[in-house]
């Protein structure tokens, strides 16, 4: 007996069971059953019974006795690989380095506390694949500390690999907050993730024109954004080398004060922008004519307020309506509170005027429109009223910013500055995968500072490789591809997608109709690629075993393609 397939034009084959016969000098054949509506497998376990095969389940075999996650985390050594982290970290093997790099790699996948990472790491192949199955929390705060020791090292080697004498650095200033109150680097400052009260430290971060990270600084928790400034510029220069750059900072960071400081700083440049009260008496001098904004929406200007730099105006007609919008939200929920003082006061439920006076000052400036209200307390009266002028004259500012450099025209045309100073938001994106999206830095559980500062540090490196792996996987996810076309957008409107990304976003597939994908979800997908340990069924403890690994789907092998495709 045997198997023949027969073709069937533009329909699927017929597969039939045979069996041939002989009568007289010849050969005929006859069809036993139609196995058509089989499957291929099971077409092909009959072909191996006919040849005479001993068929048996596979569960008589090999059985798998253990199962482990691998590919999110082949994914993620395979970067590190691509990047040389281990050689950047230290170029001879030890212990410390296996460690750091677990750690790091265990910040992508997972971010716990150092004991829950000596835990988790064991439900994946990260343990044995980084040989650190035998560490526990202690030899991780060693390592950490080793890590600490050679940060300038580490760091010098980064600004090496992505800073160019003249190029471009970003830098930002964020925090965390803590839990305890031990560490001498927790104190009570300006806290950027709403939470009052709380001790937190500050970070600074450099990175390229990209937003690819070269360094951290870590500072206590009220040093202000200014003052982390020029140590940051001294190291670049006397740590890093870098004689000649452009510095990039928000108006918090590059204040008038800290720009009278670079002045005397030969080789350093600067962009930054204009706080609003600044544009208003540069619009009062007459620096600045709101008219030319009816044809244009950027405009390069000059002022002897600012000697030596360059005032580039823009204005945003989207930007000027939100904020419109958002004053008007902020001015009625002020007047709801104000107008409940008042009812308690025309019903003689609250009365004095130093009574009513502190009850007012506790609601009027909540949403920072105190300036905009006209109040007049009596004993046992209180009314309120909008300065409709005042708020007509900070309207006519809406939508307008100035960025202002140093860096001259031959080198870098207005529509550039805008950009390059808009180029921040790649800081900002890196915090927001640091302290929430995915590394989550926060909260901060370590006592002393060095253990701060090496938990920070442990972070960056962790986003350096995140930074890179979602370079390699635009095409997979929801980024734009495109990233060439940001040099030649107009730099004063709204960043919108292309819309290739736009498709993407509202299809949720990709052009070949597979789902697109976020970086979590896409290390998810990873994720299912297993290790299986397997022996024979029944065997001795001591019998060897071997080791299968699920074959990634077209996807899975699209990502780990792409990794191998990373270059410095």
């Amino acid at each position: 007996m045997h198997i023949h397939i027969v073709p069937n034009r533009g329909s699927p084959p017929s597969v039939l069971l045979r069996e041939s016969y002989r009568k007289g000098k010849k050969v005929g054949k006859r069809t036993l059953a139609n196995l058509s509506s089989l499957s291929a497998a099971q077409i092909e376990a009959i072909r191996a019974a006919l040849r005479g095969e001993t068929m048996q389940p596979a569960a008589q075999r090999f059985e798998a006795i253990a199962s482990y996650a691998y590919g999110h985390v082949h994914a993620v050594a395979l970067t590190m690989q691509r990047l040389g982290l281990a050689s950047l970290l230290a170029s001879k093997h030890c212990v410390e380095r296996d460690l750091v790099l677990a750690m790091v790699a265990s910040r992508i996948l997972a971010p716990h506390t150092k004991l829950a990472t000596t835990r988790w790491w064991h439900t994946t192949t990260l343990a044995e694949d980084f040989a650190v199955a035998d560490a526990d929390e202690d030899d991780l705060y060693e390592a950490m500390d080793w890590l600490l020791t050679r940060q300038d090292t580490i760091q010098k080697k980064l600004a090496a690999r992505h800073l160019s004498p003249g190029g471009m650095v970003l830098y930002d200033l964020s925090s965390s907050y803590f839990e305890g109150s031990c560490c001498p680097l927790a104190k009570l400052g300006y806290n950027r993730d709403g939470k009052r009260g709380l001790l937190q430290v500050n970070y600074g971060l450099l990175t390229d024109a990209r937003g690819c990270p070269v360094a951290v600084s870590v500072y206590e928790g009220n040093v202000a954004d200014s003052k982390t400034l020029m140590p940051e510029i001294k190291r670049l220069r006397e740590d890093f080398g870098i004689e000649r750059l452009v510095m990039v900072g928000d108006r918090g960071m590059i204040s008038s004060k800290a720009i009278d400081e670079l002045r005397e700083t030969e080789g350093i440049d600067w962009i930054t922008a204009l706080r609003s009260i600044s544009i208003r008496v540069l619009v009062e001098q007459g620096h600045l004519q709101l008219g030319l904004f009816d044809e244009r929406n950027l405009i390069e200007l000059s002022s002897p307020d600012y000697p030596g730099e360059r005032l580039v105006a823009c204005r945003n007609p989207e930007l000027a309506r939100l904020r419109a919008h958002k004053r008007e939200q902020l001015l009625c929920a002020t007047e709801r509170n104000l107008a409940k003082i008042k009812i308690q006061v025309d019903a003689s439920k609250l009365s004095g005027g130093d009574k009513i006076g502190l009850r007012v000052g506790k609601v009027v400036n909540q949403y920072k429109v105190a300036k905009h209200f006209e109040l007049t307390i009596g004993d046992n009266a209180f009314t309120f009223a909008r300065k409709h002028e005042h708020i007509a004259a900070e309207a006519l500012l809406d939508g307008i910013y100035i960025v202002r450099t140093s860096v001259s025209a031959a080198q870098m045309d207005s529509a550039q500055c805008v950009r390059n100073y808009k180029s921040l938001a790649n800081v900002e994106r890196a915090f927001r995968s640091l302290k929430t999206v995915d590394l989550k830095v926060r909260p901060i559980h370590h006592r002393t500072a060095d253990r701060v500062r090496a938990h920070i540090f442990l972070c960056m490196l962790a986003y350096y490789v995140e930074w890179h792996m979602r370079e390699a996987w635009r095409e997979l996810m929801f980024a734009d591809v495109d990233t060439k076309a940001k040099a030649v957008r107009d730099p004063v409107a709204p960043a919108r997608r292309s819309k290739t990304a736009l498709a993407k976003v509202a299809s949720h597939t990709l052009d070949d109709g597979t789902s697109a994908h976020s970086f979590s979800t896409l290390m998810a997908e990873l994720a299912t690629i297993v290790r299986n340990t397997c022996r024979t069924p029944n065997a001795a403890p001591d019998t060897p075993t071997f080791e299968v690994i699920t074959t990634p789907n077209a996807k899975q092998q699209r990502a780990l393609n792409l990794i191998e495709h990373i270059h410095l």
